[in-house]
């Protein structure tokens, strides 16, 4: 009972952190004219948060498995909560700025040390189950912030959106003061910061395959956030109110989802099912490549199955980093963390080019294409790492 009472709080603080990442965007035209400042400005303060939440995952990370989760995360909230209030005032685009990149500095904590948390407490299926409880909160956040931030801004301005996320962050503060306990393995300690243990997570282990895998899905989830917008209004003529619904299905579907992917796990093992549940992911955008532009039921139908493919893969990512790091696994989803934000960053970018004249087949078949790739090189990576002489050895630890 106490070990699930803690998932619920550090699943639910992940979602806050997170929540706040893109909460305002569809009132940014009412911030501007209010500031009196410019487009690329008040897009700058979206930007300058997801930079620092970005950044600092590699920060974080590694005091969390020195320092210990309590001593790190609730310094964390202070700042999120105290930066959250300073941008429901600023008067100036200047003032947003500022709190806005210190917003995303506490924030960055909450992600890290929340997977942490999960993976101390539990083992086997059950981190498993508490990793997909854990990401599906953040796959919440991600598409309910605006949702939310749009309707709360309708009738409150930005302030009232910031006003809103103050509360939760104080609401998050005491819940964690008072109910989370110190989690960090006592046997052991954390290998010392360096670069070099950075590269290793990233590049060289056998979890290399789950951060280009990680990348690579994140790149993808991020051309349907920002194209399907334009695909849904220029396409099929839908409001905003409707695109609204398409994104609330596909926020919504990977709960359907997440409890078989966790079954799928623990019968396939984890990296059998890290290929196998993101290589079904990959066939769900090639379906929608080729299907979207014929109807809007078969758009609904193909962004049906992405979302249900995508909650497939989300219980295995944290839990095998978790599993090989025991000693580091903050520091180790920091790594993929910090990875996974740069996809969301490059989805957009190369998606623009491909996009060019709306070409639907040729924007999602190639990230397609660019996903499928890295799913096969993760199992080139994981066949080459087991038989590599002392592979399975070196799994626990840096």
């Amino acid at each position: 009972m106490m070990s699930r009472r803690i998932l619920m709080l550090a699943s639910i603080s992940a979602f806050i952190a997170v929540f706040a990442q893109n909460l305002y965007t569809p009132i940014l035209p009412q911030i501007q004219q209010q500031l009196q400042t410019s487009h690329y400005l008040v897009n700058l303060s979206v930007s300058l948060y997801t930079v620092a939440l970005a950044v600092m995952q590699i920060v974080y990370g590694p005091l969390a498995d020195a320092k210990g989760r309590r001593t790190v995360i609730l310094p964390a909230i202070v700042v999120y909560t105290g930066a959250s209030f300073g941008c429901a005032y600023a008067g100036s685009i200047e003032m947003l700025l500022l709190c806005r990149f210190f917003q995303g500095i506490g924030a960055a904590a909450i992600p890290v040390v929340a997977a942490a948390v999960i993976g101390d407490l539990y083992e086997g299926r059950e981190r498993a189950r508490g990793m997909a409880t854990y990401q599906l909160f953040l796959t919440l956040a991600l598409s309910m912030g605006p949702l939310v931030g749009g309707m709360v801004g309708g009738w409150s301005g930005y302030s009232g959106i910031f006003l809103l996320v103050t509360v939760m962050g104080i609401a998050m503060l005491l819940a964690n003061l008072f109910w989370l306990p110190e989690t960090k393995p006592a046997a052991g300690t954390a290998s010392p910061f360096r670069l070099s243990s950075l590269v290793f997570i990233a590049v060289k282990h056998r979890s290399s395959a789950t951060v280009l895998i990680g990348f690579t899905q994140y790149l993808a989830v991020y051309v349907f956030t920002v194209f399907l917008p334009q695909i849904a209004a220029h396409r099929y003529g839908l409001g905003p109110e409707q695109t609204g619904g398409l994104f609330l299905l596909l926020s919504l579907l990977p709960a359907v989802s997440v409890r078989l992917g966790v079954r799928l796990q623990s019968r396939m093992g984890n990296e059998r099912s890290l290929l196998f549940t993101n290589m079904l992911n990959v066939l769900s955008i090639f379906l929608f490549a080729f299907t979207a532009n014929l109807s809007l039921p078969l758009l609904i139908a193909g962004l049906c199955l992405f979302g249900f493919t995508m909650g497939l893969t989300m219980p295995v990512p944290a839990t095998l980093l978790t599993e090989y790091f025991p000693k580091d696994r903050a520091t180790a989803v920091g790594v993929y963390n910090l990875v996974r934000y740069i996809g969301m960053a490059a989805g957009p970018i190369i998606g623009v080019p491909l996009y060019l004249g709306g070409n639907v087949p040729l924007l999602f078949g190639a990230i397609a294409a660019i996903y499928g790739v890295s799913v096969w090189l993760g199992m080139l990576i994981i066949r080459r790492r087991t038989s590599a002489p002392g592979g399975r050895n070196r799994e626990h630890g840096l």
